[in-house]
């Protein structure tokens, strides 16, 4: 029960590596409110989670600041304090090269990757500054490293999101509070099942060719990672054991990135 006693919002916590911590956290005794934009996706997993009054569910979309508030200070309201906050809310809008990427398109990738964590980081800080201690995890990407034809918004993004993970670690390292990113290579959750045809047919091949021949093949070990592995990580940042861990940008990838 590495997390006994803490309280942690997440953001998209409803589906995919956001569903994976929230199991997580709550597997090792925090308790967990999460949001998402589907309010019968949220009333599913609340009802699969079985954690009683430990899970609580909230919709709303991280793309706009009063809903990230919203979920923040009710984690906070239902159980006195904030200790977490997991910024994991993210995806691709369309994939597509640059020459055909709407304004829209690259606007969105923008807000859904980069904008949401800096609402739910300022949002947690209001709450975790006065109290001396906190721990922010951004979810970020492989691709926060690299970069690959067809995702220049993501990447961008993403890229974006680690400076501004290491920008605030340095401006709240003295106050009890890490920040830090974890970067998954590509995990095959249900939205890459769903948006990974388009994002290959942008990148010029098939989905089965993509997965094998870009993702598999760049990594060292030949393989994709999971959701567990992932979630793993994000409770060893939020613990005890991970004090000593801030402004880091930890790969969960296979090896895929040189750094």
């Amino acid at each position: 029960m590495k997390l006994q006693g803490l309280t942690a919002a997440v953001t998209g916590g409803s589906r995919g590596i956001g569903r994976g911590i929230v199991e997580a956290f709550l597997a090792e005794g925090a308790a967990v409110v999460f949001n998402g934009r589907d309010p019968q996706k949220g009333a599913r997993a609340i009802a699969e989670l079985k954690a009683g009054e430990r899970a609580h569910f909230i919709a709303g979309d991280v793309r706009e600041s009063a809903a990230t508030k919203q979920l923040v200070d009710e984690a906070a309201r239902r159980n006195g304090r904030l200790d977490v906050m997991v910024n994991n809310a993210g995806g691709i809008t369309d994939p597509a090269p640059v020459a055909g990427l709407s304004d829209d398109a690259w606007e969105n990738d923008l807000r859904w990757n980069l904008s949401s964590a800096f609402y739910g980081t300022r949002h947690a800080l209001a709450h975790m500054l006065p109290q001396s201690r906190g721990c922010i995890i951004n979810i970020s990407s492989v691709e926060g490293k690299l970069g690959v034809a067809g995702m220049a918004g993501y990447a961008a993004a993403k890229h974006g999101l680690h400076g501004f993970t290491k920008s605030v670690a340095a401006e709240v390292g003295r106050s009890g509070i890490t920040v830090n990113a974890i970067c998954p290579g590509l995990i095959l959750t249900d939205a890459v099942r769903e948006g990974g045809p388009a994002t290959a047919e942008a990148m010029g091949m098939s989905y089965e060719e993509m997965i094998e021949n870009v993702f598999k093949a760049k990594t060292l070990t030949g393989a994709l990672n999971s959701v567990a592995q992932v979630a793993a990580v994000a409770v060893l940042l939020a613990s005890e054991a991970g004090r000593g861990i801030t402004g880091a940008l930890l790969s969960v990838d296979g090896g895929q990135a040189p750094y």
